[in-house]
């Protein structure tokens, strides 16, 4: 089932935002996102290179995608719920400070609440540290770096779920 929600600012007044399961269909759009992500240029480049998001991936895994009103993917997560842990969240570039990462999180708590879990693990691409803190995670340390793949250290977070939206209730709704 889907959500819809209103974009908070940015493009047209009104224009509304749904995000709902992805499906095997949305593979292609998944991967050319993660792939053209700016924040996985230079020397973060290598974490991205030849990444493909599968069918078989959104089949298996709690994958939601962000759409706008002409179905265009704005962002995505991949929630995994054992262990409990955030495996990939993606906002499109020209999505960027529109509200849509705080929206994903929102949904994804709201999920993970659901499924009966109290926190999600974050391991977070360094550059992201901040939204994550942001959106109420809380460092807990520091994933080592795994060469080639992940040439870089990576802040580790765990994001509470409560019993009530945080992300929400800081958005004023």
């Amino acid at each position: 089932m889907g959500s819809r929600i209103t974009r908070p600012r940015g493009g047209a007044r009104g224009a509304a935002v749904e995000i709902r399961r992805a499906t095997a269909g949305d593979a292609r759009r998944l991967t050319k996102l993660v792939r053209g992500s700016h924040a996985y240029r230079g020397p973060y480049a290598s974490m991205v290179a030849g990444y493909r998001v599968g069918q078989d991936y959104i089949e298996t895994h709690e994958v939601y995608v962000a759409t706008g009103e002409d179905g265009r993917v704005l962002g995505f997560y991949a929630l995994v719920l054992d262990p409990p842990e955030l495996d990939l969240m993606f906002v499109a570039d020209d999505a960027q400070g529109l509200g849509i990462g705080r929206r994903l999180v929102g949904h994804l708590t709201g999920r993970a609440r659901e499924a009966g879990l109290d926190a999600v693990r974050v391991v977070a691409h360094p550059p992201a540290e901040g939204f994550y803190r942001s959106v109420g995670a809380l460092r807990t340390g520091t994933v080592a770096a795994r060469p080639p793949a992940v040439p870089w250290d990576r802040p580790e977070m765990v994001l509470p779920v409560g019993p009530g939206d945080g992300v929400t209730a800081r958005e004023g709704r």
